[in-house]
């Protein structure tokens, strides 16, 4: 059973709860996702089932995009609602919308962000939010990230010190450390509030299955779905046991980076131009 299912997460269940639950209503032992959403955001969460789970690094390095509400006032331990309360400026108040936008391109500008303490980075081996959860030290460093657009849907709500963001960004990217940042630019304090992911590549989230739909064990969508945003190479019948086998094959094409390799009418491989010959990274014919 291979494939994927576009889930549109409920706030509250972990990403693992969806995994979880799609390997109980497809009886399918091999399931996971391809980028995980924090418990409390919504939105689309990619599935891949059977030989597609293979496949997940190639579609947690599509583009993502976002709307999150930044509010402003307060830090937090987090970077979100979920945290505890930290340092307070209402600086934000005498703002004009005009420097709040340029804060927002300022921020957008940035090539390095550093993480939120409570996230999925390790520290010395172990995972940041390990670390704050025991009310250790956490020292991280500022990581290359990127973001393509960072947009306000409307002028900054002055009665709710709420600014709604359109984020459009890279794998890597954390939306609660630009609700951070963008409060600091602004020389006050922010937390991201809410989180809502829209869009992963070609996917969008409305056209996402509710949880609610798992319980009638709902149809895969194919499994080429997971790389179709990667170049296709064509192989002939004399090489299609060669790349099955894991086997360099030769080909007068090339291009950069990954590409789906298909022969007798299915995906066989994710592979990579090594040394003058292509290289399966990923076997899926076998």
């Amino acid at each position: 059973m291979d494939g994927l299912l576009l889930i549109d997460k409920p706030s509250g269940p972990t990403s693992h709860d969806v995994v979880a639950a799609v390997r109980r209503s497809l009886g399918e032992r091999r399931v996971g996702h391809a980028g995980t959403l924090d418990p409390a955001a919504t939105g689309l969460l990619v599935v891949l089932a059977g030989r597609a789970t293979r496949l997940a690094r190639f579609v947690a390095m599509l583009p993502k995009r976002y709307r999150g509400t930044v509010c402003f006032g307060w830090e937090t331990s987090s970077d979100d609602a979920t945290g505890e309360p930290l340092e307070r400026d209402e600086g934000w108040r005498g703002r004009s919308d005009g420097e709040v936008a340029a804060a927002v391109a300022a921020v957008a500008a940035r090539p390095l962000q550093l993480p939120p303490r409570v996230s999925a980075k390790k520290v010395g081996g172990r995972r940041a939010y390990a670390r704050a959860r025991r009310g250790e030290p956490v020292e991280l460093a500022e990581v290359p990230v990127a973001i393509y657009a960072l947009t306000a849907e409307a002028p900054l709500d002055r009665a709710t010190g709420e600014l709604v963001l359109d984020v459009r960004c890279g794998a890597g990217t954390y939306v609660r450390a630009i609700a951070r940042d963008l409060g600091r630019a602004l020389g006050s304090r922010a937390h991201l509030g809410a989180l809502r992911r829209l869009e992963i590549g070609p996917w969008q989230a409305d056209d996402a299955l509710p949880l609610t739909a798992l319980a009638e064990r709902p149809a895969l969508r194919p499994i080429e779905e997971a790389v179709r945003h990667l170049p296709a190479l064509e192989v002939g019948p004399d090489q299609v046991e060669a790349v099955g086998h894991g086997r360099k094959i030769a080909s007068a094409a090339r291009h950069e980076g990954p590409v789906a390799v298909f022969g007798a009418g299915r995906l066989l491989a994710v592979a990579e131009w090594r040394e003058g010959l292509y290289a399966p990274l990923v076997v899926l014919s076998a």
